[in-house]
This record gives C-alpha cells, structure tokens and sequence, in this order.
C-alpha cells in the first residue's frame, strides 16, 4: 500500500534513538500519523517543524498500519511563524483543533483553510479574523454547526444581533431584545458583506465558538481548552497594542 500527497506538519514525536513519528493534515486523507525514519537527523529536523508544507510519500503492508512517510519539502514556514507569538500558538491551535478529527478522515474544508492560516500568521488581524472562521467551520465539521444566516425566530436576514446559546441559531435584534441578557452576541462581520472586524467584534465571535466548543466538544470529551487558544488571543492583542499611536 503507498501513496503520494502534499500535506502540512502539525507535531512530532520522538521514536526510538533516530526516528520519529510524524502528524500531517493532507487533503485527501486528513490528518495522518507516520513513522519518519531519521526525522531527528540535522537534514530532517527543518522539515519536520510544525506549519511547513511537504510532499509525503506513504508506505504500509496493510491499510490499517501506521506505515512510513518519506517527506520532501515544499514550502518551509516553521521559522517565519516562530518569529512571533501569534505564528508560534496559532499554528499549535490550528494543530490542536484538528486533533479533535479522526484520524485518516478527510476534512478538505479545513485543509483548505489551514492552508490559508498557515500563510496569515504573520499578520495578526487577519489571522485571528481567518482562526475564527476556522473554528466555526470545525464546529460544522464535528456536527455542531452554526446557522448563522436567518433569524431563529422570524425567518428574517437582515440585522441579526444575537445567538441563542441553546440551538446555535442567529436572532434578530427585535426579537432577541426581551431575552438579550440570555443570548450570545453575534458579531456583524460574520454575515454581513463589508463590515469589519474590530477587536471588541472579534472578542465576542471568539467567545461564542468557545461557548460552543467547550459545550459540544471539549467538556464532553472530558478535556481542557487548548491552552494555546488564549496564548494565540492575547498574542494577537499584544501585536495590535504595537501599532496603537
């Protein structure tokens, strides 16, 4: 069994005195675990770092085995995303993320765009703007999507202000008012062409996917936020706080 597909590096870990297992997120057959032999060699090191694209060459006896990848380069990014907080923990997050799919799953949507992150780390508005989008499309991918395109209640599209926590579904501003207290804020960026995203608009979208990744995911999985979701958040407002006068 074999195959060749370009593919992203999201971690590794050690295995034995030379090698190492690697993680990579292809397209086609998603996040995907194999045995690099010599990954810890000075040649193989700059590789294998987290964010790089690489062509994977997969071989196993049988499907089912973990197998081996030889790995190209294709685009090395490792040291440019290490340069700063925001490309160092977005790419951990991202990482993190998807380790929440199955393994062997394909999820080309999110491959897609990580493909776009991995490229806007090192411009903070818009990764943080492209993480959220990423978060939302995670929670669709897992089954929790969110509607966010016509009000719940009225059918309505147009000034949708809220998000009932209970359903994930948008509510309109007039509808929303007399339970306003009860809903999460819906940002305007997220459906409406034009608008854009501040950081008090940012902060309420990202406390709205956390609400629904921590309710749907993470608290019955029985596991923590990844720690690098606030490390990647107050990374991105430190580097806006540099460009304040």
């Amino acid at each position: 069994m074999e195959w060749r597909e370009e593919a992203i590096v999201l971690g590794v870990k050690r295995h034995g005195e030379t090698s190492v297992i690697a993680e990579v997120m292809t397209r086609e057959r998603g996040r995907h675990l194999g045995l690099v032999r010599g990954g810890r060699s000075r040649k193989q090191q700059p590789v294998l770092q987290p964010g790089n694209s690489v062509e994977v060459h997969w071989r196993a006896r049988l499907d089912e085995h973990m197998g081996t990848f030889i790995l190209e380069p294709v685009e090395l990014r490792a040291a440019r995303l290490m340069e700063d907080g925001v490309g160092l923990n977005g790419i951990q997050l991202v990482a993190a993320h998807l380790r929440l799919l199955a393994e062997r799953d394909p999820h080309p949507r999110l491959y897609d765009g990580l493909m776009v992150i991995v490229d806007h780390l090192d411009t903070p508005d818009k990764a943080a703007e492209l993480m959220l989008r990423f978060e939302i499309a995670l929670l669709e991918e897992l089954g929790f999507g969110l509607d966010l395109e016509r009000c719940a209640a009225t059918g309505r599209r147009d000034d949708l202000a809220y998000v009932s926590p209970k359903t994930g579904r948008a509510v309109s501003r007039e509808a929303g008012a007399p339970w306003h207290d009860k809903l999460l804020p819906l940002p305007a960026f997220l459906n409406t062409e034009g608008t854009n995203a501040d950081a008090a608009s940012l902060a309420d979208a990202y406390r709205m996917t956390g609400y629904f990744l921590a309710r749907h995911v993470f608290e019955p999985r029985g596991i923590a936020e990844p720690a690098s979701r606030g490390s990647f958040l107050a990374a991105v407002d430190k580097s806006r706080a540099k460009l304040l006068p």
